[in-house]
């Protein structure tokens, strides 16, 4: 209806479209890098996997597969198909890419390895990629993204979001939480949307409530403020590493009150239905990734997710939380 509007969305489409259909670039570049190999190579392989003249990943769904293109070599052919938002294809191709380099640059001579080592290895390996790993990547992907979605979509989907809203900040302890990346853009890419992710951005407001708690609770504490509040806010931005290892992790029952917060509040979304559009910004501004017509049961979800996790971390802390903590220096008893 607005012109203005309508220019904005097509503008930063262009941004969104660089994100998600070239997102096995970053991948493949990504992998190269952390392993020490030819970085130039890795950017190579991932384009190979989102080429223009191969069909686009979205839409092998609705092409018959007689109209598919493919590789005629007279005694085999290979399926030209691309895997923009792909991700676990593009993990596979990118660790065939090192390995292979690795290799042929063990046995290659130094004197022709500038030449022979990229061409052996990055021909090897976008061929074992559209022959090999894509295929089988492809449908690891697809049956996981499955697997979560009936898990989260049939009548107990929502005691299935509860644990996963309950255990989601003990996989950010341990690093487990990135593997949900994954996931989310495998959902996205197979039915045009994420409910898995609107309970991540939930967890973070909850934890980010708990660390707010204890900061209320702790507020004559000048030494814990220093470090509880910036966490707080870093948790409403979407980052809680701050606040689980500096306050929630340390003192044990805030990151309890955060996990029983995120669990009830991702029940509800999970029960009411809410998408996400893409993965986004956590926290706050995750809203900004749902899709409009969630907006006002994400807005409930969100004050769950604030709300009992404070509250929670209060009640409990009045109760537990000795004085030498909560003031800084222990109290005189009364008499």
């Amino acid at each position: 209806m607005s012109q203005f509007w309508s220019g904005v969305d097509s503008f930063l489409w262009l941004i969104g479209e660089a994100i998600f259909h070239f997102l096995p670039v970053a991948i493949t570049w990504s992998i190269t890098r952390k392993m020490g190999t030819s970085q130039v190579l890795g950017i190579i392989l991932g384009i190979t996997l989102v080429s223009p003249q191969l069909l686009n990943a979205y839409a092998v769904a609705t092409t018959p597969a007689a109209e598919i293109p493919v590789w005629d070599f007279g005694f085999a052919t290979v399926r030209m198909i691309g895997y923009q938002a792909q991700v676990i294809p593009a993990i596979l191709a990118g660790f065939v890419l090192v390995y292979l380099e690795r290799f042929f640059q063990k046995i290659t001579p130094a004197i022709v390895s500038i030449i022979v080592v990229p061409f052996c290895s990055l021909v090897l390996s976008v061929l074992i990629a559209h022959t090999i790993v894509g295929p089988i990547g492809w449908a690891i992907g697809d049956w996981i993204s499955k697997v979560v979605y009936a898990g989260l979509m049939n009548p107990f989907g929502w005691l299935f979001a509860g644990l996963f809203g309950l255990l989601y900040a003990p996989l950010v302890i341990t690093g487990l939480h990135h593997m949900s990346n994954a996931i989310d853009s495998q959902l996205i890419s197979s039915y045009g949307g994420t409910i898995l992710w609107p309970m991540i951005a939930l967890s973070n407001i909850a934890q980010g409530s708990a660390v707010l708690g204890f900061s209320f609770l702790t507020r004559k504490n000048e030494r814990i403020q220093q470090v509880a509040l910036p966490a707080a806010i870093s948790c409403y931005l979407g980052v809680t590493e701050p606040a689980l290892f500096g306050i929630n992790l340390k003192y044990g029952f805030p990151i309890v009150c955060g996990m029983i917060g995120s669990s009830i509040a991702a029940m509800f979304s999970v029960g009411f239905g809410i998408s996400a559009v893409s993965i986004g910004v956590g926290g706050l501004p995750g809203i900004l990734s749902i899709f409009p017509q969630y907006w006002g049961l994400f807005l409930i979800a969100m004050l769950i997710a604030i709300v009992i996790p404070f509250a929670l971390t209060v009640i409990w802390g009045q109760k537990h939380l000795s004085d030498e903590i909560r003031y800084g220096q222990a109290q005189p008893e009364k008499n």
